[in-house]
This record gives C-alpha cells, structure tokens and sequence, in this order.
C-alpha cells in the first residue's frame, strides 16, 4: 500500500493523515519534507502495518514513537509517563518569568521530567528538583535529563513528604475526576497512566495535599478546564491566595499562581 492508500486509511479511521508521515520519517530516518516529496517510494510496509495497527488501535503517537516535542526539545515518553501537552508550556513560561533568581524549584509529579529539565536548562540560575511516586516515571525523567544535560535532582517522593526544604513548587498534577476519566478519549482513558490523570473523585486531592506540605512556598499549577473556581475555594481552604490565573492560547484558565494567606 502507497503512502497517499495509508493515509486514506488512516484519515477513514478518524486519525490524522499527518501520523502516516511522521511514522514515515522515524522509519527511514529522513526528515518530513523528504517524505512528503517521496511518499511512493517503495518501503518496507512491515514496521509501517505494525505502527499502524497500534495507532489504529488507540494507542497515542507519541508512544508509539516513543517521543515528543516539548519547549522546543525532543523528550522521550512512553507509557510510564502522561505525555507533555503544549498547555504545559505555559506553566514552563510562566515559572521562568516569575520565579525569584537562585531559587529551589521542586517539580511535583515531575512525570517524564519535561517541566523540571526544561527550568533547569532555561534558568540556570535555579537548583530544580524533580519528584515523583513512581520509580517508573523516575526512570524516564533521569534519561530525558541525561540526554538533555540538564542540571536536575530526582528524588522519590509521594507529593513533598521527602522533601526536607521547600522554596517554591511547580506542578502539572494529576486533576482530573475519577469519573470524568471515563469520558475521556481511548488514547488517553486507556493508555495513559491513570495515577497521571486522576488523584481521586474531586480531582483536587493531589493538589490540596500540595499546598498542605509546600510549607507556605508558593505554589504555581496547571488545573484543568473549568476548575479555576474551584482551585481558589481550595486554595483559601488551604491556606492560600490566588495571586494569578494565567490562560492558554485558547483564552481557557491553565494555570494558578498561588502565594500563603499568613
């Protein structure tokens, strides 16, 4: 089957046609111009069926090629890890621009390590911590650091209860609710990991135990559609003020900036 057949295919089965190519280009290793210019290129159509058949199959992109862009550099991801989103970009801009110079940054449920490694390489001036509660996840954060040469601490740590010191916290938690989970696409409910997604039935556990153990440092979040409300409810219920609430590209709250009441 032809290039311009699979992405039929694909485009038939409600996936972007745009997958067949960059499954393409990681196969023969040539950049996305070249196959767009050669598509009919006869190719080994064996790796494509196989990649194929896994994205047919619900499985996201980024796992299957077992990485992605984020904040202009390459990670790796699979599926011990939530996969970066452009929204994260702006908790990344946002902790760059407001965090104080030779601050300790600690990266709550630091995932892939896409938040911490890219403070790290864009503030120098900052000792980044990354923590998180599965070793899994630890074990691809310590290599995307590794391959990115960022100057960058991992430590095991369910929130910030192996945390000594705190000066300021950064996060991307898991916020959804369990039982919105459900509704969520097959890429996500059933490939992702589930402790990424959702702390529990509020979807706000992860974050109020944040706040309960910053030990009165401020705090910057990324919450989730609609929950800005309901973050400075908890927030003022946990000791603290909302400084700010910053939005996406798409005009939707993404991120809270938050100081301690007293």
């Amino acid at each position: 089957m032809t290039r311009s057949r699979w992405r039929e295919e694909a485009l038939r089965r409600g996936i972007p046609p745009r997958d067949v190519d960059l499954l393409l280009a990681d196969l023969t290793a040539k950049p996305l111009s070249w196959v767009i210019a050669h598509g009919d290129d006869d190719v080994d159509a064996t790796p494509l069926e196989a990649m194929l058949a896994r994205r047919f199959a619900g499985e996201p992109l980024q796992y299957i090629r077992g990485k992605t862009e984020f904040y202009g550099r390459e990670f790796l991801v699979d599926n011990r890890v939530l996969i970066p989103r452009p929204e994260t970009e702006g908790l990344v801009e946002a902790a760059i621009a407001r965090v104080p110079r030779g601050a300790t940054v600690i990266d709550v449920g630091t995932g892939s390590g896409c938040i911490a490694v890219s403070l790290a390489l864009e503030r120098g001036d900052l000792r980044v911590i990354g923590v998180d509660a599965s070793i899994d996840a630890l074990a691809v954060a310590k290599t995307n650091r590794d391959r990115l040469r960022a100057n960058v601490a991992f430590v095991a740590s369910d929130v910030l209860t192996a945390i000594k010191r705190v000066s300021f916290v950064v996060s991307n938690p898991p916020y959804i609710a369990q039982e919105i989970v459900e509704t969520l696409a097959t890429e996500v409910r059933d490939h992702e990991p589930r402790m990424a997604l959702t702390p529990g039935p509020r979807g706000t556990e992860v974050i109020e135990r944040i706040l309960d153990q910053a030990q009165r440092a401020p705090v910057m979040l990324e919450i989730g559609y609609g929950q800005d409300a309901e973050i400075a409810e908890v927030a003022r219920a946990h000791g603290y003020d909302v400084d700010e609430i910053l939005k996406d590209l798409a005009a939707i709250p993404r991120v809270v900036v938050l100081s301690a009441a007293w």
